[in-house]
Parts: C-alpha cells; sequence; structure tokens
C-alpha cells in the first residue's frame, strides 16, 4: 500500500500529537519559500542603558520601585501582576455554562542583562548560561508551591512586548493552563498504549530523516516540528528523558545555550532584523502526580512570513475552523538550517 506523500503540492492535513489538533498544510499555494525581496528593517540603535527605562539598573519601575544595580540576571515580581498568591479560593460549577473557579498564582520578570541593547543571541555564553540557570532556579522555587510554571518571552513589538530591555517572564499557577492539559492528556495517552516517551519517539524518527532538523548537538535538537503551524515554528528537544528544566545536568546546561544560541542567531539572520517571537518552556507539572510521561521542551512561534516587515495573521478560516500554513515544514527547516551562525551584525568583522 503506497503512503501519501505530504510533500506533494496537494493540500493536506497534519495531525499534533501533543495537543491532539489537526492543521491544514497548503502548499501549492506557494511553490517555495519566497524568493522575493528581504526587506531590512531600520536598525534599532539602542543605547546600553536608557534612564527612562523601568528595567535598568538603578532606575525606578512603575510603581515605584527601584531596581537594584545588577550586573547580571535579575528576577522580581511583576508589579501589575495577573495572578495573586492570595486570589480567591471559591469555585462554582452549578451551571454547565456559568463555570467559574478561583486562582492563586504568581507573576516573575527577568531581566536577561542590564544592558539595554542585548538580546539574547548577541549576550555572551556566559551571560546566556545565567539565563538558563534562573529558569532552573525559578522553575524549581515555584514548582514547590504551584502546580503549573510557565517560563516565556515574548520578543519584539509585534508580539506585544511593552518594553525594549531583553527580559522573560515566568507566569505560576495551582493548576494546568489550557495548553499543558492538553499536552499532559496526550503525551499520557500515548505512554499508555505505546509504554514508551512521545516526545523520545518522536525525536528519534527525526534525527533519521534528517528534513526537518535544523540543529543539534550531543545533547540538543532543535526541529521545525511536522504540525507547525507558524512559518518558522521550531522546537527545541533534549535527547535525554527529561521531566523538568531543573533536572538539567550541568553539561546540559551548557549544551542547551550553545543551540540557543545558534537557533537564535540564525533566526536574526533570516530576514536580518531582531526576530521577533513568542518562545516557552513545557516540563511536567510541578505537583505530586506521576508524570513519567512527559518529556521537557521549548516551542518558539515567530510570526514572521515572508520578510522583517510580513507576518502571518491568524485570521479567518484559522480563527473559525484550523490552523493553516502554505510553506512546507520541510522547506522552512532547510532554510533554516543553511542559515549562518555568525550574527549579520557581525559577519563584517568574522
Amino acid at each position: 500500500m503506497s503512503t501519501y506523500n505530504y510533500q506533494l503540492d496537494q493540500p493536506h492535513q497534519r495531525y499534533n500529537p501533543l495537543s491532539g489538533e489537526w492543521v491544514l498544510v497548503s502548499p501549492h499555494r506557494t511553490k517555495r519559500p519566497w524568493e522575493g525581496q528581504k526587506e531590512r528593517s531600520p536598525q534599532d540603535q539602542r543605547p546600553a542603558y536608557d534612564p527612562n527605562c523601568y528595567l535598568c539598573p538603578g532606575n525606578k519601575r512603575a510603581d515605584c520601585k527601584k531596581n537594584p544595580d545588577y550586573a547580571q540576571t535579575f528576577v522580581f515580581t511583576n508589579d501589575f501582576p495577573a495572578l495573586l498568591p492570595d486570589g480567591p479560593q471559591e469555585k462554582n460549577f452549578s451551571r454547565p455554562y456559568f463555570q467559574w473557579q478561583g486562582v492563586q498564582g504568581t507573576c516573575r520578570v527577568i531581566c536577561f542583562s542590564p544592558r539595554h541593547d542585548l538580546t539574547l543571541p548577541l549576550m555572551s555564553r556566559e551571560e546566556i548560561r545565567t539565563v538558563v540557570d534562573l529558569w532552573k532556579k525559578q522553575s524549581e522555587e515555584l514548582g514547590k508551591t504551584y502546580k503549573w510554571v510557565q517560563i516565556f518571552e515574548n520578543k519584539g513589538e509585534i508580539m506585544g512586548c511593552s518594553n525594549y530591555h531583553p527580559h522573560g517572564q515566568i507566569w505560576a499557577g495551582n493548576w494546568l493552563p489550557n495548553e499543558a492539559r492538553k499536552e499532559d492528556i496526550n503525551q499520557k495517552n500515548y505512554f499508555t498504549e505505546y509504554k514508551r516517551i512521545l516526545l523520545i519517539d518522536y525525536l528519534n524518527d527525526e534525527i533519521k530523516k534528517e528534513v526537518r532538523l535544523v540543529r543539534e548537538n550531543r545533547d540538543w535538537l532543535v526541529i521545525v516540528p511536522f504540525w507547525a503551524v507558524w512559518p518558522f515554528e521550531t522546537m527545541i528537544l533534549p535527547k535525554r528523558h527529561i521531566l523538568r528544566l531543573y533536572d538539567l545536568y550541568p553539561s546540559e546546561s551548557d549544551s542547551l545555550v550553545d543551540i540557543l544560541k545558534k537557533l537564535l542567531i540564525k533566526y536574526d539572520n533570516l530576514f536580518k532584523v531582531s526576530f521577533p517571537y513568542t518562545m516557552g518552556w513545557h516540563g511536567a507539572p510541578t505537583d505530586s502526580g506521576d508524570y513519567h510521561h512527559w518529556q521537557l521542551h521549548a516551542h518558539f512561534y515567530p510570526p514572521l512570513l515572508r520578510s522583517a516587515t510580513v507576518k502571518k495573521f491568524m485570521v479567518g478560516y484559522e480563527m473559525l475552523c484550523e490552523a493553516q500554513r502554505d510553506i512546507t515544514v520541510e522547506s522552512a527547516a532547510e532554510r533554516l538550517r543553511k542559515l549562518s551562525e555568525i550574527h549579520y551584525t557581525l559577519e563584517s568583522f568574522g
């Protein structure tokens, strides 16, 4: 029996085993990755220190609290948090269409660097390692109190980032959010049926096929997932079975720094711009449940499609039916794979 060739110039669906949802792929709309004009956005020459930035060292924040003169990473509780540790305890499920429950949690901000002008791909490996170490420390600390710890970064104004200073966030809560719950259910179902780890099986297949592989080192790989929705979406996966960030060995933290920096340089080099994205880590929930079926991974969701100024919009059919993409995952991976790992702003000095 012949197997359908999903790389043919025909519309088809691909299944996301983590979410249990489908994505429509329409490769006939663009027969190859965009080869037209690549617009270069005006270079953003930001200073190393901005006296008006509420995240720079020594400056006052919006609520008049003063930042310390931090020299590396700096974390603090968000001055305008979406979650509160003393949130309401009440719940009401009296009607199927009027269900609600109180939640408890906390929100923190992580300044990656004291410098206002440095994004992660331009930071040194030693500086990125301090960020990774802080991710690990914060996820372990907050995991002792909350069931789900979400570490994420919104990079760029196009992703709703309200401050240019390089920073990320951590939201921790006492419940399992929608995306985490879907991933938990589907990874558990796979483990129950096959007695193996879903994402371990998946990454081993991707290593053999190579067509969606962007970068690999001894402990990690970067792939454009088979079911990707965003044009240049990627995942970072550890090769070893790891539940949470704080389970990483020191050597795995080092190799994570290496592959993270190289991926982010490739992203910036794609359109010669500080590449916007939303990224976040998904690891096993941190309560006392059995989560052996989980595998740690990071999602990168960048919106840019054809240039530094053309983005993909999730509207119309995507909002009303299901996600849709035009360029194939395989062509996106090939394009990322071939990009230089020297940042475009430094190539003349390379």
